[in-house]
């Protein structure tokens, strides 16, 4: 958009400076001097619109160390100079049309040439008009709104100077003089809307609206809880938004980028030039008991698994109880020294816990690649499966060794009526005899229905 805008200008910069030497060399020939000073205008006019022009192809730049954000300000710094030079330029026109009010009638009569040289000008600001006006609609930008309100002010001046040259040859001295005075005072009340606006936009100020929008879409979208701050500010067409949103306190890392992927799409989906970055932070209100405990024990020094999380209430009182694996190495004071730190975590963070309880377990660590098979395991678990007459069925047995780490994965089948807690009691207990008799040992029994 900025490369269209910097073209724009430029097509706009030479219509307005073939005006200026048309009305120059027509005025100084006709010894018009409402030309001549309209040229003046023109001329001014053409350095505003280089202005302008700079200020757009500076915009365009990439972001860099110091300008982070990219150089869209300077687009809008632009707009604000070309809007205070519109201002000053319509106020030496209120000035000079309320002195000319107060003079004498002109002496110089200026005739057909100057009107000649005039209808040019009218023509190049049409054009200005015209594409400046189609620019703002399809690509907007404040350099192309500032000079369009230059067109509009120079196609104005050139029509008072007309009108003044065709008053004055019917002696009616003062009708352009009432008509520069009521386009002085227009021209100034758009240059400080446009002044207003730019001034806006440099000291970031941002519609509430737009915020109120950006929160509803990032609060619509599944999986955020709430949604905190959000910092916006615009540079030259990009709408910049730091969003922080509040995701349940038990999501997984993965997951909340996930949502915070979803909260950026659905910004962009809905306001095109946004540039978005979601922050996301935890929220523990409604997440279940049982997850806000196992957060705080798995970060727990020491803890190197944490499962079987439940908690119950008894008699009023909310009591918890899990299972938290250590380091296999350490001794039982150790361990227990652990599970003190847990239990205090637990009664820190969560009050309405009244006890936990503890069970330690010691931590194995299983690798990923087993690369030798021991055929002689498998027929020692296989001797131990068949002494229990519940076991209908033995079916896969794999024991791979990996160091001094075995890996046993067990296939079995059961009574199909079978109670699940019975096949529960009996795999617990397979799996104790195992680890006794084979030291070292990492168990799986995955029992089936026969």
């Amino acid at each position: 958009m900025f490369v269209q805008r910097t073209r724009v200008l430029q097509i706009s910069l030479l219509a307005i400076f073939s005006a200026f030497l048309v009305e120059l060399i027509f005025g100084l020939i006709s010894n018009s001097l409402a030309l001549i000073t309209d040229s003046i205008h023109a001329l001014l006019d053409s350095v505003v619109t280089v202005v302008l022009l700079l200020a757009a192809r500076w915009a365009i730049k990439p972001p860099d160390e110091e300008h982070t954000y990219g150089h869209g300000k300077i687009e809008s710094l632009g707009g604000l100079i070309g809007g205070i030079a519109i201002f000053l330029i319509a106020c030496f026109f209120i000035y000079e049309s309320i002195n000319r009010l107060q003079s004498p009638p002109p002496s110089i009569l200026p005739g057909l040439f100057a009107i000649i040289g005039g209808i040019y000008t009218i023509g190049v600001d049409f054009f200005r008009i015209i594409l400046l006006k189609k620019s703002i609609k399809k690509i907007g930008g404040a350099t192309l709104k500032a000079d369009f309100y230059h067109a509009f002010m120079d196609l104005g001046s050139t029509l008072v100077a007309i009108i003044g040259i065709v008053l004055v040859a019917y002696g009616l001295y003062f009708g352009d003089f009432v008509a520069a005075l009521i386009l002085g005072v227009l021209l100034a009340i758009l240059s400080i809307k446009l002044v207003y606006k730019t001034a806006l936009d440099l000291t970031d100020v941002i519609s509430p609206e737009l915020v109120k929008k950006v929160r509803e879409i990032s609060l619509s979208t599944e999986g955020v809880v709430d949604v905190g701050s959000i910092l916006m500010r615009k540079s030259g067409d990009t709408i910049f938004a730091d969003v922080t949103i509040s995701l349940r306190g038990d999501t997984s890392f993965d997951k909340a980028h996930e949502i915070s992927d979803g909260v950026e799409r659905n910004i962009k989906n809905k306001i095109s030039n946004a540039s978005t970055t979601i922050h996301f932070e935890p929220n523990w209100e409604d997440v279940p008991l049982d997850a806000k405990i196992l957060d705080i024990v798995k970060n727990v020094e020491g803890v190197k698994g944490v499962h079987n999380v439940s908690t119950h209430k008894t008699k009023g009182k909310t009591y918890s109880n899990l299972h938290v694996m250590v380091d296999r190495e350490i001794n039982l004071s150790s361990a227990h020294k652990i599970s003190e730190i847990v239990e205090q975590k637990i009664q820190e963070q969560i009050p309405e816990v009244f006890h936990a309880t503890i069970h330690l377990e010691p931590f194995v660590t299983v690798p990923k690649n087993f690369n030798v098979e021991d055929i002689e395991t498998e027929k020692r678990i296989k001797a131990i499966l068949e002494k229990y007459p519940d076991i209908k069925k033995i079916g896969r047995i794999l024991s791979l060794k990996f160091e001094n780490i075995l890996k046993i994965d067990i296939d079995c089948s059961f009574d199909k009526d079978l109670p699940i807690e019975k096949v529960h009691d009996l795999t617990s207990e397979i799996e104790h005899i195992i680890r006794t008799e084979i030291k070292n040992s990492v168990i799986t029994i995955h029992p089936e229905p026969y």
